[in-house]
Order: C-alpha cells, then sequence, then structure tokens
C-alpha cells in the first residue's frame, strides 16, 4: 500500500518511518509537516493510508481529514485521546496514541481488509530460478518457505533448494500477500503449507518447523488465526 505521514514532530516522523520500513507491504511515498502540503500532493497523487497526526500547525488533522472528499484509509496518531469519538465518526481505521509499540503499530494496519492491502494484479504461478548456467521453472504454489542467508535469499521445496539473489522484500513484493507472508526477520512461509503453529513455531509439511519473529507474530495471528 501507498501511504504518506502527516506529522509535525521529526521524533515522531522517524518512529513512523522506521515502523513502514519495517512492516511488509507498506511503501511510502511522502512525508509532510503539515496538512496543506499533504492536500496539495493529494491533488496529484493518490495514496492508499495516511498516517495522520491531530495536533498540526495552520489546520488540524481532524480539519484537514473533514476536507477530504474521498478519504483513503486513515490511521490517526496523537498523544491525546479527547479526540477518539470524534474519529471514528470519520471511519478512521484506528487511533493510535503515542507512544505506541511496532506490535500495536503492525495491529493497526492489519484491520485494513486484506482485499485492500493487496495490490490488483494477477501473480505470477511460475518463476525461472538461475541455477548454475541453466535456468529452472518453478511453480510457485510449490514452494514451501524462503529463508534469508547472508547475501543470498534460499528457496524451499519438497526436496529440492534453490539460491536466489533476491532480498525477502523484493520476494515479498513479488508473490501473492494472501498466500506467502513473512513470520520472522529471516523467513516467508507459503502460508497453504502451514499444518499448524505452536507457540512461536510454525509448522509445515515435510515436517519443517519454522520460528515466528515476535514483531510478526500479532500480525500473523491477526490475518490467518481464527
Amino acid at each position: 500500500m501507498k501511504c504518506i505521514i502527516i506529522e509535525d514532530q521529526p521524533p515522531a516522523q522517524r518512529i513512523l518511518k522506521k515502523y513502514i520500513h519495517d512492516m511488509e507491504g507498506l511503501h511510502l511515498k511522502a512525508t509532510f509537516s503539515d496538512a496543506l502540503q499533504a492536500l496539495d500532493y493529494l491533488k496529484q497523487e493518490s495514496v492508499d493510508l495516511i498516517f495522520l497526526d491531530i495536533h498540526l500547525p495552520k489546520i488540524s488533522g481532524i480539519d484537514f481529514l473533514k476536507s477530504l472528499n474521498n478519504p483513503p484509509y486513515v490511521i490517526l496518531t496523537t498523544a491525546f485521546s479527547d479526540y477518539a469519538i470524534e474519529s471514528y465518526e470519520l471511519s478512521v481505521v484506528d487511533y493510535l496514541l503515542k507512544p505506541f509499540s511496532f506490535q500495536r503499530f503492525v495491529k493497526a494496519v492489519s484491520k485494513i481488509p486484506v482485499e485492500s492491502r493487496i495490490a490488483a494484479h494477477t501473480y505470477r504461478k511460475e518463476i525461472f530460478i538461475k541455477s548454475g548456467y541453466e535456468h529452472v521453472k518453478i511453480t510457485i504454489d510449490d514452494m514451501l518457505y524462503i529463508k534469508s542467508d547472508a547475501d543470498y535469499t534460499e528457496l524451499v521445496l519438497p526436496q529440492k533448494k534453490y539460491l536466489s539473489a533476491d532480498s525477502l522484500r523484493q520476494w515479498l513484493e513479488l508473490l501473492n500477500p494472501e498466500q506467502f507472508t513473512r513470520v520472522h526477520k529471516s523467513f516467508i512461509v507459503n502460508t497453504r503449507k502451514i499444518t499448524k503453529m505452536v507457540g512461536g513455531q510454525i509448522y509445515l509439511t515435510d515436517k519443517i518447523v519454522i520460528p515466528i519473529g515476535r514483531a510478526y507474530k500479532d500480525e500473523f495471528v491477526a490475518r490467518f488465526i481464527r
């Protein structure tokens, strides 16, 4: 999802930028210190999500939000709880009270419907991987998981492994996020291959066990556990 930040405090900007960078599926397009600058930007560009502070110079975040005819998804970020009721009347996704953790940030973004978080395009069913001097065709559905290892990633299929120079982030941009998700700083798993989850571990077919990183567990549970 393409997103922007509207926040006048540099420390808060830095935290949001880090959280956005660390969460797969978010792409920061721009950061603004006041809402009027953002308003000019939105006349020319479209975004899917706005992280919006309430106490801003010139006009408040609430007034800015009311001025938008067809607003994207909005997550409010503020140090004050006074506007919570009013903000929900404006159909914001969530109301984050500063300071908030990465886990709370992930929970807020995960409230956006999955279909809105997935780019509207067709994902590839097959891909060619360079193996030595050859390019080998891989069926995406057959992939069990992808592991980051130093300067390359390892694609693991039943009884076969391939090395790739692409990063985990690049793989996530290529793969369908409804089927593949990052569960650890070093692992992406094919959710169709998951057989069970026990504590901090995911079990895949072929008796494979993958750890769940604490930073990714809340989003995984929110999306896949019922």
